[in-house]
C-alpha cells in the first residue's frame, strides 16, 4: 500500500506513531466495513449477543459474511506453524472461530501450512511438520467441537484435495500471482505454486464430507486477504461459489502499535507459554506507554490510550464492556496511572494464559488423531 503501511501474508508494518488505518485498510483492499447492521443480523440469527469483538470493532472488515450466515457454511481457517509456542496474536482469530462455531454450529477446517513454513523460513522439513504437530495441540485447546472440526497438515492431506489445487493453479498466470503476492526472481517454484492449495480449501468440493455447493466463511487476520481475494475472483470460472471472510485486526507488540505481535521476537511477544512472572515482567519491563513522564504530569493530562499497549491487550482480552469504558475514561483523565493500568492488565492476560495453560495440558497425541481423522467428521457433519 502506498500510505505507509505494509500489509502482505509475508510482511506487516503500520505507521510507528499511530499503528495501523483500518480504514485506510477497507478501502485499499476493497473489504466491507463490519457495521451495526451486520452485527444485528449475527445476533438475530443466533439469537445470542455477539462477541464482544464485534462491539469493540476488532473485528472490523468482511467480504459477504452477511449473505454467507444466511444459509448452511462451513468454517475454513489455518494456522503456519514456525514455531513451538503460540503467542497472544494467534489466539485472536482462534478466539473468533471458536466463537462462530459456536454460535452457528457450523462445521470447521483447519489447514496446518507446514509446508508453507518449510518454503518462507528457515526451517528444516521435519521441523517444520514437528511444529505443526505441536500447534494442532495448541489449537484444539481453544475449545474446538471435535465432533464438526477437522485439522489437517498440508504435507499429510492436501494430495487429497490436489484436483482443486490443479485448478486454480491454472486460473492463476504468473503476472498476476507477482501482483497479488509479491513474487519476484528470487521467488522459488514452490513459494509461487503455495497459494493455489490455500485457495483450494476455500471451495467445499475440496471436502467430500462437506455438503455440495457449501458456502465457505474464512476468519482469518486482514494480512491473509490476497489470498481470498483472489479465491472470489477464481470461483466463477471454477464454477464454485464465492467464499465469504471475517477479518480482525492485528494484536501489536509489547513494543508499539506500529507493528504486530511475532513469534520471532520474544520480547515483543506474550507466548501462550510464558509463565505468570514472565507475564509480570513482560509488561512492566517492555509494553510500550501512553502514560505521561511523571505521575503529577500524568494527573493533569491524561493518558493516550490508543498508542498504549496495556490498554489494546484489555481491548483483545478483557470480557466485561463495563470495566474497558471505565479504564479507558480513567486513564485518559488520569485518574488511573501507568502502573495501574498495567497491574490490571497483567491480572487479565494472566487469566488467560494460565486458563488455557492448563486445557493445552490436557490434550494428547490421541487427541490429534481424532481432530485429523476426516472419516470421523464426514460422520458427525
Amino acid at each position: 500500500m502506498d500510505d505507509g503501511q505494509v500489509v502482505t501474508p509475508w510482511d506487516v508494518e503500520g505507521e510507528k506513531e499511530t499503528g495501523f488505518d483500518y480504514k485506510k485498510l477497507i478501502e485499499g483492499f476493497g473489504c466491507q466495513e463490519v457495521d451495526e447492521a451486520l452485527v444485528q443480523k449475527v445476533e438475530k440469527i443466533t439469537m445470542s449477543k455477539a462477541h464482544f469483538f464485534f462491539r469493540r470493532k476488532i473485528v472490523f472488515a468482511h467480504r459477504d459474511m452477511d449473505k454467507a450466515i444466511e444459509r448452511p457454511f462451513y468454517l475454513y481457517t489455518g494456522r503456519g506453524p514456525s514455531s513451538g509456542s503460540l503467542h497472544l496474536g494467534h489466539a485472536i482469530p482462534l478466539i473468533l472461530t471458536r466463537y462462530l462455531q459456536q454460535a452457528f454450529g457450523a462445521p470447521l477446517v483447519i489447514q496446518i501450512t507446514d509446508d508453507e513454513k518449510f518454503l518462507w523460513k528457515k526451517l528444516e522439513l521435519d521441523q517444520s511438520i514437528a511444529y505443526g504437530h505441536e500447534n494442532i495441540k495448541d489449537i484444539i485447546a481453544f475449545g474446538f467441537d471435535p465432533k464438526k472440526t477437522f485439522i489437517f497438515s498440508n504435507m499429510e492431506y492436501s494430495h487429497n484435495f490436489y484436483r482443486n489445487t490443479i485448478k486454480v493453479s491454472k486460473s492463476i498466470n504468473l503476472n498476476e500471482a507477482m501482483k497479488v503476492f509479491g513474487f519476484d526472481s528470487s521467488s522459488s517454484i514452490g513459494q509461487v505454486e503455495f497459494p493455489a492449495k490455500e485457495i483450494a480449501p476455500c471451495f467445499a468440493s475440496s471436502f467430500p464430507f462437506l455438503q455440495a455447493g457449501m458456502s465457505c466463511l474464512i476468519p482469518s487476520a486482514i494480512d491473509q486477504d490476497p489470498y481470498f481475494r483472489l479465491a472470489r475472483d477464481k470461483a466463477c470460472a471454477l464454477n464454485e461459489r464465492k467464499p465469504a471472510a471475517i477479518y480482525s485486526s492485528f494484536l501489536p507488540s509489547l513494543k508499539g502499535v506500529g507493528r504486530k505481535m511475532s513469534a520471532s521476537d520474544p520480547l515483543s511477544s506474550i507466548y501462550l507459554t510464558d509463565t505468570p512472572e514472565d507475564i509480570k515482567s513482560k509488561i512492566l519491563k517492555f509494553a510500550f506507554s501512553g502514560g505521561k513522564d511523571t505521575a503529577a504530569e500524568h494527573r493533569r493530562l491524561g493518558g493516550d490510550t490508543a498508542v498504549d499497549i496495556s490498554f489494546h491487550y484489555l481491548r483483545h482480552f478483557l470480557e466485561s464492556d463495563e470495566e474497558l469504558v471505565d479504564i479507558k475514561s480513567k486513564y485518559e483523565r488520569g485518574e488511573m496511572l501507568t502502573r495501574e493500568l498495567k497491574n490490571r492488565c497483567i491480572k487479565v492476560l494472566q487469566d488467560f494464559v494460565m486458563d488455557y495453560q492448563s486445557r493445552r495440558a490436557r490434550v494428547t497425541d490421541e487427541d490429534v488423531l481424532l481432530y485429523k481423522n476426516h472419516i470421523r467428521f464426514s460422520e458427525s457433519v
